[in-house]
């Protein structure tokens, strides 16, 4: 008798925390790359998602995502991560031109009992395609940058994580009366990522 062979998605916690925080990588490669804080000709085509992504090779940039990513991956992990921000600003001013909010809900049961959660991996990666082709549609509607700019990263955790060494307290860089949009969202079913950019008002657009 013929035999059938099924198989679950199941998603932990780390599974989870890993698919998360690697999108974070690739999510900051595509805003460097298409919003053009470092010249195209420095990052490389991969294929990832199903789409092809473009990865920067800058030595000091790619150490600094990597680390990035680790330490988020053990903050997901241990359910202490509430909000990821890639902020833009002049490199002449550090005035913040825009701000790349992804918000994380976690499902605080997973956390403190251990258990599971079944989502087929091909839904998350059409969630996640579906982010990366509007960060990449976003040279539509965001405002040219006509000067230098530079990236950082803000992670928001809950008050009882104590900041590694290699961080430090920083303000909320905020833009003043920021025009916004708010972009897909991806659910791991243990993570929600709800992704939104908020950039600087064209001075046309206030007259």
């Amino acid at each position: 008798m013929a035999a059938k062979t099924i198989a679950k998605d199941i998603i932990t916690l780390r599974g989870s925390a890993a698919i998360v925080s690697e999108f974070f990588g690739y999510a900051a490669n595509s805003i460097l790359y298409n919003r053009g804080i470092y010249p195209e000709e420095s990052f490389a085509k991969v294929k990832k998602y199903g789409l092809p992504m473009l990865l920067t090779q800058d030595e000091g940039v790619k150490t600094f995502i990597a680390n990035l990513t680790s330490q988020l991956s053990e903050w997901l992990e241990a359910g202490k991560l509430q909000r990821v921000v890639l902020v833009i600003m002049s490199r002449a001013t550090s005035e913040v031109l825009e701000r790349w909010n992804f918000n994380i809900e976690t499902d605080k049961e997973v956390v403190e009992k251990g258990v599971s959660r079944e989502k087929s991996d091909k839904e998350i990666m059409r969630e996640i395609q579906a982010i990366m082709r509007q960060i990449a549609s976003c040279i539509t509607y965001l405002p040219c940058f006509d000067e230098p700019c530079v990236f950082d990263v803000l992670a928001y955790t809950d008050t009882d994580v104590a900041a590694p060494f290699t961080w430090i307290e920083s303000d909320a860089k905020l833009i003043n009366n920021p025009q916004m949009v708010k972009l897909h969202s991806f659910d791991t079913k243990i993570h929600k990522v709800n992704t939104l950019v908020s950039y600087k008002n064209d001075e046309w657009d206030e007259e």
